[in-house]
């Protein structure tokens, strides 16, 4: 028997994949009494209080190259750039003579010129336009905002572990009508894997949850979870935990299984006011693969050809979960103006006015 089991190990580790059944989506096990809205809310709290340090991700390293780039942090306007030694710097985009868009000018031998009078920027802070403290991980652009952040600032960001040895990374990016919140709020319920997203994952199982309180230690404070990425009629099972290690950030690390150590990074980052003033905010998602599989560094050579389609499977799942974040904050907004209480029955407890603001002239009680 044991003879049996190293064979079945040994030819797990040569082919990861499953041929997997074929699964109505609707007769799958429903999640939703796992899914405990007090645990998500418990662990969302307990990130917030965790330091940021005030620093924002702003961009994929790799999209900061011989031009500059644009990113705006809670409506604050950034121009970044390379200097001549490729340090990344970043700084206001607002050009100090006349408010020209700084993104939209040149670099010259590592200096910043304005498109409208050529005024030329270091990236060293002059009186009239304050560099801002940049932090390139190799991987992500990070800016230390302290106005914005409002926390006692750190020399660099909270990085979260990732893989050593050979990798492959890619970022992806979207914005959506939400809060940051709203982006790691739904990184912290990974009951709705297999059922918002059958194309991409399968067979979930959530093996254990924090539990529902303030303080929580450490090594208690992740979600872990049992789920076989799809791909087609293959599946490859994983194990993995979802930790966040501090408020913008939700970390998901393949803990066992192909591609262990392997992480991807969920970045919020609020980008201001929209229409009606409705929040804005970016979520910036880095996958770092890894494997100690002896072809994978030779898989290095073809990085520039597998990273696109890295992205574009990211960009697919958070396309849907942008619209689950979304709503979470249209369901907050309702619950604070009290606009779902106009559905329920007359004689039904609610936490509006007698009258809700909604309510047509001549409706609702008069004494």
């Amino acid at each position: 028997m044991n003879g049996l089991n190293r064979l079945a190990t040994s030819a797990r580790k040569a082919w990861p994949f499953e041929i997997l059944p074929r699964t109505p989506w609707a007769r799958q096990p429903p999640t939703h009494r796992q899914a405990s809205p007090s645990v998500i809310d418990a662990a969302l709290a307990r990130s917030r209080m965790r330091p940021s340090g005030n620093w924002y991700v702003v961009a994929a390293s790799s999209e900061i190259a011989s031009k500059p780039r644009g990113a705006t942090v809670a409506g604050a306007e950034l121009v970044c750039w390379r200097g001549v030694d490729g340090q990344l710097l970043i700084g206001p985009a607002r050009c100090p003579h006349l408010g020209a868009d700084l993104c939209t000018g040149s670099v010259d031998r590592g200096a910043l010129i304005c498109p409208w009078h050529g005024l030329r920027l270091t990236g060293r802070s002059r009186p009239d336009w304050p560099a801002l403290p940049a932090f390139d991980d190799g991987v992500l652009a990070w800016v230390r905002l302290d106005r914005i952040g409002g926390e006692e600032p750190t020399p660099a960001p909270i990085l979260p572990v990732r893989p050593e040895g050979p990798q492959i990374a890619a970022v992806t990016s979207l914005t959506g009508t939400c809060e940051p919140g709203d982006i790691i709020a739904n990184r912290m319920d990974p009951w709705h894997g297999a059922w918002f997203h059958p194309y991409s994952f399968t067979r979930l199982e959530v093996l254990s949850a924090p539990p529902d309180g303030e303080v929580v230690p450490d090594e208690l404070d992740r979600f872990l979870v049992a789920v076989t990425f799809r791909i087609g009629r293959l599946g490859v099972p994983v194990i993995a935990e979802f930790t966040s290690p501090e408020p913008r950030t939700l970390v998901m690390r393949i803990v066992d299984g192909e591609g262990a150590g392997s992480v991807v990074e969920t970045h919020a980052t609020p980008a201001g006011f929209g229409p009606e003033s409705q929040p804005r905010s970016t979520v910036l998602e880095a996958v770092i693969a890894h494997s100690d599989r002896p072809g994978f560094a030779r898989a290095l050579r073809a990085a520039p050809a597998i990273a696109p389609f890295m992205r574009r499977a990211a960009h697919r799942l958070w396309r849907d979960d942008l619209r689950y974040a979304e709503r979470l904050h249209t369901v907050r907004r309702q619950d604070t103006d009290n606009t779902a209480d106009l559905l329920k029955p007359p004689d039904a407890p609610t936490t509006a006015d007698p009258r809700h603001p909604g309510a047509a002239p001549g409706c609702g009680p008069t004494g």
